[in-house]
């Protein structure tokens, strides 16, 4: 029995790492996808990143030397060139698939580039800046061909004639203009006028002389180009931020298309994405979306489409929301395939989701929630909160899960069979916000929740929504109403957990006090005091009757439910403890700070183990999977850590490393013994063994002729290994007795290495520094004993010279 708990110590975790990390990578701009719908470009801020759209993963981040944000990019038509346009008023081109920046150059504008396209041979690049003027480049021969001036305020659209034969640039300003521009004379030869505020899209039919323009005037105009006048206006009612022609060829029979001509599709202030028939000016079709569209209204809603896009490479429409969100649809039916999050802002909850843990779910500062499917990067929004999300929790089979927002209600969400998550109750009670959330554990029979109001409510769910047969509508949750009401604590109640036999129930506040609670009645059972500031997180252990408490005095305490009292404090956080989880079957604690570090420690030692720097802010979130051997964690800083528990990956690689750290020993030992010694200094050297490679080269001098042979090996080894030897001989001159040693290598290095040459080793300056003053102190030495020796040399000479006299004096 003394031999087990040894051996259960041994297969503690002591060891995270980052197996996968969900950032930010879009934070606004225009989007660009690649001809054959593989790669997504996204703008965030000094970089430019690069989606694999299967995925979800980053290829390339293509970052600015200036540090300066990125304000227009462009990739060609043969997905070839990459063009970048930073506040630094300068334009890069870049090898995107290699993450090379080709060149650099001046943008000649005196004002950031605000917009930015290519002809369709991919020669020419038009810049339109925030200085009025618009750049046309050659990329071939790399010079500035034309200075267009004569757009008032930015230029935000610039567009080629898909002629290239014309040679037309369209361009639109802060005037509501758009302004053609022949590039022969370098002049301004149509004006089309007609909008009333911001033009925001150019889309140019196969005919090529008709033109639909879009506008936050809540219109769409249809020209004719060869006469520059206005063929029909469309009222769409509501701020057009991009309209996009079907390609006339395509089956859009589902959209609603059923005549010849053109049709074309716009997003906008509403969120939702139209169908409208240029020739009756009709709209056909309106996608169904899962929340009630935005009304009209001055501002911009966060739903708010700002980016729409057709990619024939891959038959889809993508679009780009005010949320950062980025969706992309089946252009013959307009169903979502796949949405990506591009920006996340501050996260305030995450756990595992699925029966497999196949999905993470994500509280972030937003009334929305954000399932994420690990494996593809897609990313479900549900809508139903109407303000913050605040925690959530999920039930132990992985397919229900429950959350709670500052708009005073909690709403109990089911996965189904295809992962889709759907809301199938909600409860309304609680006097202020919700910020906590703790679901049952045996069964999915009832939540606690915690607020605001000081409060604690028990929630019974009904069987019927646990139920497999029963189809829960999404457009109908059920209400749930609270079986239990409880004033918990004087203050503002941080945390609320349930015991794993769904008997108990603690709760932490900011009170400094934690309460534990009868699950069947809601009375009071006993109170744990000991905490110097508010609890921010109670749980309770999967084995033992303890409860651990972390908070804001930046302790862990653990308490026995039987007496109340504290058994263990974990100090070491620096800051306030907000989270802590139970892992390796509760032997040990994982914690988060608001210090943005984790720390795991061993229950048993109150030994801190590891300490995990990941995040640069607050963690919020941290749960870990059925298996025990991931965890995620989410922070304040908008990231997402995936951590993986890579303690016998290490501990196999460093028993690797140990047993071949003894083969090498033998070997080296073998060698000595054979006295091949420059294959011993090599691998003396290799082990980074300076008392042995001191020992190898006294044995060397200890041979006939030893100088000799120490200069001959000295001068086989390669430039890496004289400069280890170089490193160990400083440490060894630095005493007296090993000196000598010290001071026949750098002989041999000075007598056969150049000056020039000695110059390029690797901290030689450093090595010179260090060696002069001890070389010096050894030389005075010497030089004292060499005094000393003639001294007694001259003692001895003066003895035998008077015992000689003596001897003189008695023969005669």
């Amino acid at each position: 029995s003394s031999e087990l708990p040894r051996y259960v110590l041994l297969v503690f975790p002591f060891s995270y790492a980052v197996s996968r990390k969900i950032e930010p990578f879009y934070k606004g701009g225009r989007v660009q996808v690649n001809r054959d719908g593989k790669f997504m470009f996204c703008p965030c801020g000094i970089k430019l990143n690069i989606i694999d759209i299967e995925t979800g993963a980053l290829l390339h981040s293509l970052e600015q030397d200036d540090q300066e944000d990125i304000t227009s990019f462009v990739l060609s038509p043969d997905d070839e060139i990459l063009v970048t346009g930073s506040r630094a008023l300068l334009l890069k081109q870049w090898n995107w698939r290699e993450n090379k920046c080709i060149r650099t150059w001046k943008a000649v504008h005196v004002a950031p580039i605000a917009s930015m396209a290519f002809d369709s041979t991919s020669t020419l690049l038009a810049t339109g800046g925030c200085d009025s003027t618009i750049k046309i480049w050659d990329m071939v021969k790399q010079y500035c061909t034309h200075n267009l001036k004569g757009s008032s305020g930015v230029v935000h659209l610039v567009e080629f004639h898909p002629d290239i034969s014309r040679l037309q640039l369209f361009s639109s300003s802060m005037d509501y203009k758009i302004r053609i521009w022949d590039l022969n004379s370098s002049k301004c030869i149509a004006v089309l006028s007609g909008h009333f505020s911001a033009v925001t899209s150019l889309a140019f039919a196969a005919d090529r002389n008709t033109l639909i323009s879009s506008g936050r005037d809540k219109i769409c105009m249809v020209w004719n180009l060869k006469t520059g006048e206005t063929k029909r206006t469309i009222p769409v009612y509501e701020s057009v931020e991009a309209a996009v022609l079907l390609p006339e060829k395509g089956e859009f029979s589902q959209l609603g298309v059923k005549n010849q001509g053109l049709h074309f599709l716009t997003a906008g202030s509403k969120g939702i994405l139209k169908i409208w028939e240029v020739a009756t000016a009709a709209c056909i079709f309106t996608q169904a979306v899962p929340f009630e569209p935005v009304e009209s209204k001055e501002e911009a809603s966060e739903r708010s489409l700002t980016h729409c896009m057709l990619v024939p490479g891959r038959n889809e429409v993508v679009t780009v929301s005010m949320e950062h969100n980025i969706v992309l649809y089946d252009a013959q039916t307009l169903q979502l395939r796949k949405q990506f999050a591009g920006y996340n802002d501050e996260v305030l909850d995450v756990k595992f989701l699925g029966p497999a843990d196949s999905h993470i779910v994500v509280a972030t500062n937003s009334p929305q929630l954000k399932v994420f499917e690990l494996a593809t990067s897609h990313c479900q929004i549900l809508y139903g909160h109407t303000e913050t999300i605040l925690a959530l929790d999920v039930f132990r089979k992985g397919l229900m899960f429950v959350s709670c927002a500052k708009d005073k209600s909690l709403r109990v969400w089911r996965m189904n069979k295809d992962g889709k998550v759907i809301c199938v109750a909600q409860g309304l009670g609680h006097a202020h916000g919700v910020g906590a959330v703790s679901c049952s554990r045996l069964k999915e029979s009832f939540v606690v929740t915690s607020s605001q109001d000081c409060t604690i409510k028990v929630w019974n769910i009904p069987e019927s929504l646990t139920s497999k047969t029963k189809a829960v509508l999404i457009s109908s949750p059920e209400t749930l109403h609270a079986q239990m009401t409880e004033r918990g604590h004087d203050k503002d109640i941080n945390s609320v957990a349930v015991s794993p036999n769904d008997k108990l129930i603690a709760t932490g506040s900011q009170d400094r006090l934690a309460k534990l609670w009868s699950c069947s009645d809601c009375s009071l059972l006993g109170v744990f005091t000991g905490h110097k500031r508010g609890i921010w997180c109670v749980q309770f252990s999967p084995v033992d009757q303890i409860l651990a408490t972390s908070s804001a005095d930046g302790t862990m305490k653990l308490w026995g439910l039987q007496d109340f009292s504290c058994l263990k404090t974990f100090e070491g956080h620096d800051a306030s403890v907000l989270k802590i989880i139970f892992v390796s079957r509760g032997t040990q604690l994982l914690s988060s700070g608001s210090d943005g570090l984790l720390k795991l420690w061993t229950i048993k030692t109150n030994e801190c183990v590891k300490t995990l720097d990941g995040h640069e802010d607050k963690i919020w979130g941290l749960h870990s999977n059925k298996q025990d051997d991931m965890v995620v964690t989410a922070s304040s800083d908008s990231c997402i850590t995936l951590w993986k528990d890579v303690t016998e990956i290490e501990q196999e690689e460093a028993q690797a490393k140990q047993e071949e750290q003894i083969m090498k020993e033998q070997e080296l030992s073998n060698l000595l013994h054979e006295k091949r010694y420059l294959k011993a200094l090599g691998l003396a050297i290799s082990l980074n063994r300076p008392h042995t490679v001191l020992m190898v080269v006294k044995a060397i001098l200890k041979e006939i002729d030893g100088r000799k042979h120490l200069e001959e090996n000295i001068l086989r080894l390669r430039k890496d290994q004289k400069e280890a030897v170089l490193t160990f001989v400083v440490t060894w001159n630095t005493n007296s007795r090993n000196c000598h040693e010290a001071q026949a290598v750098i002989e041999t290095l000075l007598k056969h290495e150049t000056p020039d040459c000695l110059l390029q080793y690797s901290g030689i300056k450093t090595a010179v520094e260090s060696l002069l003053p001890y070389t010096e102190r050894h030389f005075q030495r010497l030089s004292r004993l060499l005094q000393a020796s003639m001294f007694i040399d001259f003692m001895w000479q003066n003895m035998r010279l008077a015992d000689a006299s003596q001897q003189e004096d008695v023969t005669l």
